[in-house]
């Protein structure tokens, strides 16, 4: 501490000097210390530093005024209150000073204070602000000296914006200084008022919001001068920008008044008018909307605003060269300085934008009114209006782009403004043609990015109109007229056309392309090349299309050896960016397996670069794609001379940590043991077996799947010596049976190699031998060799794997087929058995049964029947699966057999439907299993219906379940037959039908949709039925459509919507109170409907956005906070979305979301209760934190004065304190995790 004392007095001693560069080489080093961390002030010292700056505010040298005021930044961090106040009073007396220069250099300090002031002290901040807001409102009131007035608002601005909140005591006396600014001679005055306001509604109570707005409307209704109405009018829109969510409800008496006076003949007024409008549309959406129309149509007529400009001359004019100069040089005498009107325009164009992509709904209107305007203003003459068109009309071709939803659903094309644009493409080539040969980069830019979003949302659009853009395309991509931008840009316009054209429309103006893109290829400017690289690799798939496309006569071969040689420089070059080398790479392999039987003396100079890219950590991952692609190119191209060396650095990959390089090097080894098997050697395939063991584990499921892909196709080449994998890698494939984890692709994986093993025959890995190795760990699990390693006990899930396993096998051995099934037999019938092997053997015999016809088996039938009356509950469900299994195997003999025990033994209804449901879901994946069950149908159909009465809601949803998957057979007569059922008397049926509907609605294409989505309104309408679990049922079924296809229920929201939202309600009839014993316990039997409700809501926030009035939604959402704990958590992550999504209206309702969250944090549990009520409170809190943090995401809440008020008592509370702290860290790690996945 001594040491720090002594050094700093030795600082200020020098400070007193009369030499400059002491004074400020001292302040400096003052500098330098105040920015450590540890440096700690005692009481005298902290008084002589203050004072010493504060005088050398005043140093004669410019240079130490300038590093005093800077010191003031770390200082105010590092000493007592007191100080901080000594300065600040010090700076406001000199901000009224005589001198300007003093004046000047302590606003400047007042600024550094204020920006500096610790926001976490909220006592010292408050207490500095309210001294200086004081002294502010006085200077800014006195209106002696202009200069100080600039300043103090300026200076008032920062405080209201960093600290309004706790200004609030002064936010009238504020007011009071800062309207009468708004009428000040002083155009900077006004300006800077205008801002302060800006900042202080974003704070200020209602009361006081109100008396500025009613303030501002009576001013505007007099009107005194054009001159205050236009500051009046940028006054209006400031406040809608800082403050949209309080605005709205003055809209009604603000809006006539803008569009009064956008009339008026004054260009600025116009200006400030339509950006009023701006904001209104983009703050207060729900409230502007009766005025969309009515703003869009002034805009509309401004945007073509132009008086003192003929267009028509425009166009003779462009005809001749010479007739643009003289032009040109007449143009001199007018001056253009005095012509405002660009600037109306260009507002209007921004309005235009704000209301094409906040409207979604009114799409179909604009592309009848606004799109025609816009493309009529292409031809716009001020560089910057041009552009703000040119985003304008992006912006409602995003609008048109299909919503892109959680799920792809290709119904989701919307027909009617598609089919509408689709019709203008024309007028817009027509308008962008002629823009695209202007001498600005600006404009070409926009072309290119419109053009571009033209392509993105209707794919194929150019392909009449690629001739007329072909001009343009070349002028931009010549060197004379373009910077290195606009090449870029034109480059990647032209990327984006390949991909999402068909390739004739390129082939009769390839001559023109190839030139302009190999001189791209060969640019100094690295971002130009990379650029061109992947033009070229998309070229080279147009030029010569190998798969899928009809054959074309064109000729390709003139430029190959262009393609090659531009691309071979680069592949060469060791000294280049990176993401060049890597897209030469991606290149290059493009043009071997599109074009390589072209190449065949150039392969020897590029395949061995590509070996030396193999060896370098940094290509190696892009060449091993490009050597995958290469590989399984039709052409066969003859890649053996770099395979002796390229495998077994190949091999080597696979044991890197990377993943990605191994998945793409299994991928690339399994195409070259395809398609180059017979030149691969045993050592090479040693090589690559040693790798892996290790690569076969439940750890990764996708590495694990390719690795057996790549043995199963070395099993199929004859140079590999599979009998080596009986020691090293199939105790692997054995523990990998094993895990609960497998399924999907991988178990498909390890049936394939099974399969294959089997039918090589090799001594060791015979029929038998594997089949004992599969079934030993369940039939004797103490002498298992590989139970070592893992529990005792095998994973249930697991048998289901070995029973596909022993299956698989069985099916490639027919002639053991007997022998095993009678073994299973046996073991089921065996009373000795223990429950895993009846278990597993019930498995393995539905298993065999699906691909083996068992009916020769008699008994088969009776054995598994006898398996229902098991006590224990999975014997039993595999019972049931094996009989639907096995009756698969032979229909006409089991159908009618299952379809008899239904309707005779009651008590076992619901396992024999289980069976019935694994014949429909088994039948239905194949074109000939559909074709067997159609003859079944109607007797299914009629026995479905019979039960679907049951009692049992379990029983009824295996029925419906049925119902839904039979329909998908023929949807044309079951789906009517559905409908018509709506109209049964028995509510149970109604339920029924409707959870069937639910089984046919799928993520994927179905031919079922067309005639679903015709229909589905009345499946809809039972959310109106009286029995409540059918309303339950019906909104579990919407819930699904919104999910998996929300194009079905897109169009129907508006009628669903009501009825969904009045489910969300409490209904006091439906609580009753229960006695139990001394106690008496309310049940709320309306819970599990309002939860189905929530969750519907939930989900239409992910797919159908665009369509909900988000206030109303907002309104539901408030009741939810409300209610009973599931519904709270759904709530908060409804809330956290809509954050997210929607921060502008959340904003508006951000004060009526605290007051019930607040309610949940402060809630205390009995003292007396369980355990899990204290547990389910904190999940509860901690929820509510979280939809807390995601509400302070939002910009601007932090200003609301209810959420100040939470945030202080959340800060106040030590237990919620510390739960807030954990989830704003935990939020801060998962978005550095999220960008670092992206990156």
């Amino acid at each position: 501490m001594a040491s720090v004392s002594y050094h700093i007095a030795n600082l200020l001693e020098k400070m007193t000097s009369s030499d400059k560069d002491f004074r400020f080489m001292a302040t400096n080093d003052l500098m330098a210390e105040l920015q450590k961390d540890s440096i700690k002030l005692d009481d005298d010292s902290e008084r002589k530093v203050v004072k010493m700056l504060l005088k050398l505010l005043e140093d004669k040298n410019g240079e130490v005024q300038n590093l005093a005021v800077k010191c003031l930044g770390p200082l105010v961090n590092k000493v007592k209150e007191f100080q901080v106040e000594v300065i600040v009073d010090t700076l406001c007396c000199n901000m009224v000073s005589d001198k300007e220069q003093l004046r000047d250099i302590s606003s400047i300090g007042l600024k550094t204070v204020i920006s500096e002031l610790p926001p976490s002290s909220t006592a010292l901040a408050a207490s500095i602000c309210k001294k200086i807001t004081g002294r502010l409102t006085s200077a800014i009131a006195k209106q002696e000296d202009v200069s100080v007035q600039l300043e103090a608002l300026d200076i008032l601005g920062d405080l209201l914006s960093r600290f309004g909140g706790l200004l609030v005591s002064f936010h009238g006396s504020i007011r009071q200084a800062l309207l009468p600014q708004l009428a000040s001679p002083r155009l900077a005055v006004r300006k800077r008022a205008i801002l302060a306001i800006g900042h202080l509604v974003m704070s200020c109570n209602a009361p006081l919001f109100q008396e500025l707005i009613e303030y501002l409307l009576a001013e505007l209704k007099t009107n005194t001068s054009t001159s205050t109405t236009r500051t009046y009018i940028q006054c209006v829109g400031a406040i809608s920008r800082q403050a949209g969510h309080r605005f709205g409800e003055y809209l009604q008496s603000i809006v006539p008044l803008v569009v009064k006076y956008c009339q008026t003949d004054d260009d600025e007024l116009r200006e400030y008018c339509l950006q009023a409008f701006e904001s209104f549309v983009r703050r207060c959406p729900k409230e502007v909307s009766p005025f969309i129309s009515e703003i869009a149509e002034i805009c509309l007529k401004y945007i073509c605003y132009d008086p003192n400009y003929n267009y028509d001359d425009d166009e003779e004019a462009m005809d001749t060269e010479a007739d643009e100069e003289e032009e040109e040089g007449s143009d001199d005498e007018y001056s253009d300085d005095d012509d405002m009107s660009w600037k109306v325009r260009r507002s209007a164009a921004k309005c235009v934008e704000a209301v094409i992509s906040t409207r979604h709904e009114m799409l179909p209107e604009f592309y009848r009114t606004v799109s025609p305007a816009l493309i009529g203003r292409f031809k716009e003459r001020e560089e910057n209006v041009k552009n703000d068109i040119f985003h304008a009309y992006i912006s409602l071709l995003r609008q048109t782009r299909p919503v892109s939803t959680s799920s792809s659903d290709p119904m989701d094309m919307e027909e009617g403004p598609v089919l509408m644009l689709q019709t203008q493409i024309p007028d817009i080539v027509r308008a962008i043609h002629k823009q695209l040969k202007e001498k600005s980069i600006k404009t070409r830019q926009g072309c290119f990015s419109l053009l571009t979003e033209l392509v993105l949302v209707l794919p194929g659009a150019l392909s009449d109109h690629f001739g007329v853009l072909v001009p343009g395309i070349q002028y931009s991509l010549g060197d004379k007229n373009s910077s290195s931008n606009m090449k870029i840009d034109t480059l990647s316009f032209l990327n984006t056309l390949l991909i999402h054209h068909p390739p004739s429309v390129f082939h009769p103006h390839m001559k023109v392309l190839v030139t302009p893109i190999v001189s791209a290829v060969g640019d100094p400017f690295y971002k130009i090349t990379s650029e061109a690289l992947l033009v070229t690799q998309q070229l080279v798939k147009v030029l010569r299309p190998l798969a899928g496309v009809p054959k074309t006569k064109f000729d390709y071969k003139p430029y190959v050896k262009d393609l090659y040689s531009c691309t071979i420089k680069r592949l060469k070059a060791a000294d280049i960016d990176q993401e060049v080398k890597e897209r030469a790479i991606s290149c290059m392999g493009q043009i071997i397996t599109n074009l390589g039987d072209s190449l065949t003396t150039e392969l020897s100079e590029c395949l061995p670069l590509f070996l030396e890219r193999l060896k370098n950590e940094i290509t190696r991952l892009t060449t091993v794609k490009a050597l995958t692609m290469i590989a399984s190119s039709p052409l066969k191209v003859d890649i053996r001379p770099i395979l002796t060396e390229g495998v077994p650095i190949l091999a080597s990959f696979l044991r890197k940590n990377q993943r990605a390089l191994k998945l793409s090097t299994l991928q690339c080894l399994d195409v070259l043991v395809q398609n180059y098997g017979t030149s691969l050697t045993p050592s090479m395939i040693n090589d690559t077996m040693k790798e892996m063991p290790p690569l076969i584990s439940e750890n990764d499921l996708h590495v694990s799947q390719l690795t057996l892909n790549l043995l199963t196709s070395l099993s199929n080449i004859p140079t590999a010596n599979m009998s080596t994998i009986s020691t090293e890698i199939l105790p692997q494939i054995l523990l990998l049976v094993q895990s609960p984890l497998l399924q999907g692709g991988a178990l498909q994986a390890l049936l394939d190699l099974l399969q294959s093993v089997v039918g090589l025959g090799l001594p060791k890995l015979g029929f038998r031998d594997l089949i004992t190795m599969l079934i030993t760990p369940i039939y004797n699990p103490s002498s298992a060799p590989a139970m070592t390693v893992t529990s005792p006990s095998i994973h249930r899930q697991a048998f289901h794997s070995i029973a596909k396993c022993v299956a698989a096998l069985t099916v490639m051995s027919p002639g053991e087929a007997g022998k095993v099934v009678t073994q299973f037999v046996n073991d089921i019938k065996n009373a000795k058995s223990t429950e895993s092997i009846t278990l597993f053997a019930l498995l393995a015999l539905g298993e065999i049964g699906r691909h083996i016809d068992l009916s020769g088996y008699g008994e088969i039938q009776t054995v598994i029947m006898d398996s229902f009356a098991s006590p224990s509950e999975e014997v039993k469900t595999a019972a049931s699966y094996a009989l639907g299994s096995v009756s698969v195997g032979n229909l006409p003999k089991f159908l009618p057999f299952v379809l008899q025990e239904i309707e005779n033994q009651p008590k076992r209804q619901y396992l024999l439907l289980h069976s019935l449901k694994e014949i429909i879901s088994c039948e239905s994946s194949s074109q000939g299993g559909v074709e067997i069950l159609k003859s079944y149908i109607n007797t299914i159909w009629t026995m479905l219906f019979h039960n679907c009465e049951c009692p049992e809601e379990g029983t009824r949803n295996v029925v419906a379940e049925c119902l839904g998957k039979l329909t998908l057979i023929d949807p044309a007569t079951l789906l009517g037959n559905l409908q018509q059922h709506l109209a049964d008397q028995s509510p149970l049926t109604r339920s029924t039908v409707v959870t069937a509907v639910k089984f046919t609605i799928s993520d994927q294409p179905q031919a079922v949709d067309p005639m679903l989505k015709n229909c589905i309104g009345d499946f809809l309408k039972t959310l109106q039925d009286p029995d409540l679990n059918v309303r339950r049922v019906a909104l579990v079924t919407f819930n699904s459509a919104a999910h998996n296809k929300p194009s079905l229920i897109r169009d129907m929201l508006d009628s669903v919507l009501p009825h969904l939202y009045n489910e969300t309600k409490v209904r006091k009839e439906l609580i009753r109170e229960v006695e139990m014993g001394p106690f008496k316990h309310t049940l709320d039997d309306g819970l599990d409907i309002r939860k189905a409700a929530f969750e519907c809501m939930y989900t239409l926030l992910d797919s159908c956005l665009d369509r909900l009035d988000i206030f109303e939604f907002l309104q539901h959402v408030e009741d939810g906070l409300k209610d009973h704990y599931d519904i709270k958590m759904l709530t908060y992550l409804m809330l956290v979305r809509l954050s997210n999504l929607c921060p502008n209206a959340v904003l508006q309702r951000l004060d009526r979301l605290v007051e019930p969250l607040r309610a949940t944090c402060t809630t205390k549990v009995k003292a007396h209760s369980v355990k899990q009520e204290f547990e389910k409170q904190d999940e509860l809190k901690r929820s509510a934190l979280r939809a807390v943090a995601a509400l302070l995401n939002v910009p601007d809440a932090d200003k609301s004065p209810q959420m100040n008020d939470f945030l202080q008592q959340i800060k106040g509370t030590p237990e919620l304190n510390a739960m807030f702290d954990n989830i704003q860290k935990d939020a801060l790690t998962s978005t550095e995790i999220v960008s670092m996945d992206t990156s």
